[in-house]
């Protein structure tokens, strides 16, 4: 008999990137074997419905009030073209105030009641939020277990970058750290979680201090995983290898052009501008059969293009823009390299997408990118300075294009690697946290093993 779940989700959306879409993928995989409710936000119902999911679901219906506070405060937390997110998630709070209010009306008699083993609660992904529903797990007849996470964010900018910090409004920061204390029911989510999984060791170390009765209760699993559609197997990296072309495998064709990729909006802290400084550095023979795609939109686009005019990059650069997300595995398997200095990340999936495309992977070392990414499936820069990440950059794309054979011994173990952050390998994880949860058993670390 399949474990009986309430699955809390405010974001779940397979037709939207990011947190909706770790949302869905965390409630398709978890699907496969309990049997779930779903609890989610109205917002997301016709594309829920697209999936194919269309029973045990019950959907938050939110007022017109509702509609307009968020217009406001959307307006409101915009300045010049840009989200002060700080501020967007403090005036958002009501919002989800309604929807956690719902839930635990709608649901906590039924969670005395003992119709759920086990109640899991997974967006929003930033640790902050409080479920009230957790109370009414402790009350219920079976005990059900309730379960948070993974949660993450909080994570600093490197002290270097600390000017790129503010330009993203990092001096309202203390707002986050202040709301541990003022929102209610946020301690006792905590006090009465029977497990909490942390999204990243950063957050893992953070909450650990802030909750440390509660460090027992605490396991790193991080909330990104890469879709199947990104794996590429073993063999193709070999093909690749044996016909002497650059992409995913080793050349020994002097004329094979060298792909370097960038996936991710086209904001300061993620650094693409780093990267095409790094290109600017390169020596006119490294420039040759060299070719760099960018995928993304964001505040930066025109001055990332001045910058490419302005430099005789423009034979090298292609600004791809957005894309759906169903065309991103493509552009992961085509690219030999994937570039992506940003220097505040605290999920980062398209790390894990690149190296299960076969892809190495170049990253600043700071928040949770710079897990992933061991000495034999990529390089990781530390967050130094900014010309010490340039020149590095410029190091390492110089270095992979003249050693196309370490290249291919990095696609293949970037590749080896990244099974373990495969959705599937994610669902037998918490198939196995669940039933340590309903057997009263404490909960065992879930071992992030690297290979190298």
């Amino acid at each position: 008999m399949k474990i009986k779940v309430l699955l809390v989700i405010e974001s779940c959306n397979p037709e939207l990137s990011s947190v909706p879409l770790v949302g869905y993928n965390f409630y398709k995989v978890i699907n496969k074997f309990a049997d779930v409710h779903l609890v989610t936000h109205c917002r997301n119902k016709d594309a829920l419905a697209r999936a194919g999911h269309t029973s045990d679901i019950t959907y938050y219906e939110q007022s017109r009030t509702e509609v307009v506070y968020y217009k406001l405060i959307a307006f409101l937390t915009t300045f010049r073209g840009r989200t002060v997110w700080p501020l967007r998630h403090l005036l958002q709070f009501p919002i989800y105030f309604f929807f956690n209010r719902f839930v635990d009306q709608a649901f906590s008699e039924s969670v005395g009641n003992g119709d759920y083993e086990i109640v899991h609660a997974l967006t929003p992904i930033m640790p902050r939020y409080p479920y009230s529903i957790a109370a009414a797990c402790r009350k219920s007849e079976r005990k059900a277990k309730f379960i948070l996470g993974p949660v993450n964010g909080g994570v600093p900018y490197p002290e270097a970058f600390r000017n790129i910090g503010r330009q993203e409004f990092s001096y309202f920061n203390w707002i986050r750290s202040v709301g541990t204390w003022l929102v209610p029911s946020y301690r006792s989510t905590y006090k009465h979680a029977d497990v909490i999984l942390t999204g990243s060791s950063y957050t893992d170390s953070w909450l650990k201090k802030v909750f440390p009765s509660q460090s027992a209760k605490m396991h790193l699993m991080y909330e990104n995983a890469a879709n199947e559609m990104f794996y590429t197997s073993d063999m193709k990296i070999g093909e690749g290898a044996e016909r002497g072309s650059f992409t995913n495998g080793t050349s020994t064709n002097p004329s094979s052009t060298f792909k370097l990729l960038f996936l991710g909006r086209l904001e300061p802290y993620k650094g693409c501008d780093m990267v095409l400084e790094a290109l600017a550095k390169l020596s006119n023979r490294d420039k040759e059969n060299l070719q760099f795609t960018i995928v993304g939109e964001g505040s930066q686009r025109k001055q990332l293009t001045d910058y490419v005019a302005n430099n005789k990059l423009t034979a090298l650069v292609n600004f791809k823009g957005w894309i759906p997300h169903s065309d991103v595995p493509a552009e992961c398997k085509d690219a030999d390299l994937f570039c992506f200095p940003s220097v505040r990340e605290f999920g980062g999936a398209v790390v894990m997408e690149s190296m299960a495309a076969g892809t190495p992977c170049i990253v600043v070392n700071n928040g949770g990118i710079g897990e992933y990414v061991t000495e034999n499936s990529g390089f990781k820069i530390e967050p130094i300075s900014r010309e010490h990440v340039v020149q590095q950059l410029t190091e390492k794309i110089s270095f992979l294009k003249n050693n196309p054979k370490r290249l291919f011994e990095m696609a293949l173990v970037a590749r080896k690697q990244a099974e373990l952050y495969s959705w599937k390998n994610k669902g037998s994880a918490l198939e196995k946290i669940y039933m340590q949860a309903i057997t009263s058993s404490e909960a065992e670390p879930i071992e992030q093993v690297t290979l190298g």
